[in-house]
């Protein structure tokens, strides 16, 4: 079980960088163009990997309709909503509203699947969010929320339905299928979708015009936070449960912060680390048996 608590804080390493690479490619790229190289990088990562292990497994017509669910909500419009949203709000602002993403996932699960969430659970939740909010308001989690509920913000909430959507059919989905397999799939699904507006905003003749920035952004946004992200996410799924999974999301913002400050050369504020201790407090008591 260590294993899988490490793989989903490494992925959330990984996602919290996500918002760095993405906030720099959505300066440059248009949020549909992004969106899909992104995920032709991520399908080539994953079709390759699962093709040195076994045989592609043959899928059935419900099988496929699942996947377009899972294609359509976790690639297509998360991303969508991701990149256009980073458009409008800095990553930090973001990453804080993505924090939302363990709470309604433990929410709909309970409803959904009867996840049984209890005080010890619920407190952890809470106590993660809120060390969220600490990090990235630097202490002043009222500051947050002054100016209201802009474009920006409306879109990346579009980003938390989208995963949740995603989080709790993938479950359904891994009953059949391993982890990796489920997130191949839904990748393909999510690139052959986002390749039409891609197309529309001309990504395949603007290709050649891209920066070597952008590019690398790009290569870490499908390897790091597609590839092994998601088939580590959906192996935390599988091990213990959407909720449990899901509340490490919350390392996520915190993440990001560090890595300003490491690439950035922003500040270590005392916030960050008062920050850190409830986010590492409410993952610990979440994970609790």
């Amino acid at each position: 079980m260590s294993i899988t608590y490490l793989k989903l804080t490494l992925t959330a390493l990984f996602w919290g960088g996500t918002f760095i690479a993405g906030r720099m490619l959505a300066l440059e790229v248009p949020p549909f163009s992004a969106a899909f190289l992104r995920f032709v990088w991520a399908s080539i990562f994953l079709f390759g990997f699962l093709l040195t292990r076994r045989p592609l497994p043959s899928l059935s017509r419900s099988q496929w309709a699942w996947f377009v669910v899972l294609g359509a909500t976790g690639i297509f419009s998360y991303n969508a909503f991701f990149f256009s949203g980073l458009k409008h709000i800095p990553a930090s602002r973001a990453s804080l509203i993505i924090a939302c993403n363990p709470a309604m996932i433990a929410l709909f699960s309970s409803l959904i699947y009867k996840e049984r969430l209890g005080l010890v659970r619920a407190g952890g939740i809470f106590l993660s969010v809120f060390g969220a909010v600490i990090v990235i308001s630097k202490g002043h989690p009222a500051a947050v929320w002054n100016g209201g509920l802009g474009v920006g913000d409306a879109l990346i909430l579009g980003c938390v339905a989208s995963w949740v959507a995603y989080s709790l059919v993938g479950k359904t989905v891994m009953k059949t299928l391993s982890p990796e397999a489920a997130v191949a799939y839904s990748c393909f699904v999510g690139t052959l979708l986002l390749s039409v507006p891609a197309g529309a905003e001309g990504v395949f003749q603007h290709l050649l015009t891209y920066s070597a920035s952008a590019w690398a952004n790009l290569f870490y946004l499908g390897f790091f936070g597609s590839f092994l992200g998601f088939r580590w996410y959906y192996e935390g799924i599988r091990a213990i449960g959407p909720a449990r999974a899901g509340v490490f999301i919350n390392l996520v913002p915190l993440s990001a912060m560090l890595m300003g400050v490491g690439f950035l050369g922003e500040r270590l504020e005392p916030s960050l680390i008062l920050g850190a201790l409830f986010i590492c407090l409410g993952v610990s008591l979440t994970n609790r048996r």
